[in-house]
């Protein structure tokens, strides 16, 4: 017979893959410049190498998430992370350019699915009344990485080389999967599940609905974070050496969102998805005219950073919303938000490349949370409040 951990391991050994993804996919945005130097390309081309990060992530987690439908949880979140060290492993040796936009395609391929599948599997060995809790331990693992991972690999980018920082999450990705095979609950199968079930999810307006506001109110974020870097050189003045600071603000931000959030959206899930955006909108709004003082610029930051909360959030309510096609629409919840990680960084880098300045990034990102509101406003109306769905998310344990 398997041993069986209790949730907290279980929780706490999925957030260590969190953390590795976190790791690289925000180190990327933060390491911008180097990669531009390493790559001898500029700085807008060196943005296509986080895009093509985001389109694996977005194409990556329906596909697998459907095609891998009758493996048992486990087996599939060992193999996602031995694919995540393989993408990662082949990042830090890339030899060109476009080599490298092959190797961060690769890696983000498994990113999706990944945290779907360790979403379902979280909130399975909790009750009900603690899902969205459950969700945001393992996110916790991202925002971590914000606070601790990214910092770390922004030091050793600049210490030794930016492809020192692919091969530690490769590393790490290793690792997470030693500890997935190790704690994670043994399950079976389920003997009913099937694509056709998998793909009913897309035959629902909620889900729909939700994902675009994951794809559109998230994008203010990655609006400003992928150039804050830039910002914090060339319009507030701060030192190179001031960056992994302020990059771990950040990160304490999503933190506290993450533990904080949950909390609320336990008793009212869309209420305090709305109110996040409405907040994002605001603190984004104030971020040009915070950006001139790293004084001012520090709690805006902070602030923007709680908004992260919002992924959690979301991916609880596509538990609701899904019916059977449980995995995918877990799985699709991080195609919207890396969605976000495509448009937001394309609409900050045209907005500065047409002269707007480095802080035009805030009024963009404002705009986009505004319009994820929008999206939230039109859910709420067309059933937003409805209760739960019937969920299969449960895994069948072996004995």
């Amino acid at each position: 017979m398997a041993r069986t951990f209790p949730p907290g391991i279980v929780h706490t050994a999925l957030a260590v893959g969190g953390f590795a993804i976190g790791t690289t996919e925000f180190a990327a945005m933060s390491l911008e410049p180097d990669l531009a130097r390493g790559l001898g390309i500029d700085a807008p081309t060196a943005g296509h190498v986080i895009s093509a990060y985001a389109l694996g992530v977005v194409v990556g987690a329906p596909l697998l998430a459907v095609l891998s439908a009758k493996l048992a949880r486990r087996t599939l979140l060992i193999a996602l992370m031995l694919m995540f060290a393989a993408g990662n492993g082949l990042s830090a040796m890339a030899p060109d350019y476009h080599w490298m936009l092959f190797f961060r395609f690769l890696s983000g391929l498994p990113h999706g699915a990944y945290f779907g599948i360790a979403a379902l599997v979280a909130a399975s060995l909790v009750p009900e009344s603690r899902r969205t809790v459950a969700v945001g331990r393992i996110m916790l693992g991202l925002t971590v990485a914000t606070v601790i991972g990214v910092p770390l690999a922004q030091m050793l980018g600049q210490w030794l080389n930016w492809r020192w920082v692919f091969g530690v999450v490769a590393a790490l990705a290793l690792l997470t999967a030693t500890l997935v095979a190790i704690a994670a609950p043994h399950d079976r199968p389920d003997e009913g599940a099937s694509i056709r079930r998998e793909l009913d999810a897309l035959s629902k307006g909620q889900v729909w609905l939700t994902l675009a506001i994951g794809a559109i109110g998230f994008g203010g974020m990655f609006a400003v974070y992928t150039y804050l870097a830039a910002t914090l050189t060339e319009v507030t003045g701060a030192s190179t050496a001031m960056i992994p600071l302020v990059l771990a603000v950040f990160g304490l931000g999503m933190t506290i969102g993450n533990i904080v959030v949950p909390r609320f959206a336990d008793r009212a899930l869309m209420p305090t998805a709305g109110g996040l955006l409405l907040w994002s909108a605001a603190m984004l709004a104030l971020y040009p005219l915070a950006a001139g003082s790293l004084w001012t610029i520090l709690p805006i930051v902070f602030a923007i950073g709680l908004g992260g909360a919002l992924g959690t959030v979301l991916q609880t309510r596509l538990m609701d919303v899904a019916g059977e096609g449980q995995g995918l629409a877990a799985a699709l919840n991080h195609s919207a938000f890396n969605t976000a990680n495509a448009i937001g960084p394309w609409a900050g880098g045209l907005a500065i490349a047409n002269g707007l300045g480095w802080t035009s990034t805030g009024y963009v990102g404002c705009g986009l949370a505004l319009g994820g509101f929008v999206i939230w406003l039109i859910a709420m109306r067309f059933g937003g409040t409805s209760a739960p769905a019937d969920r299969s998310n449960r895994p069948v344990l072996s004995h």
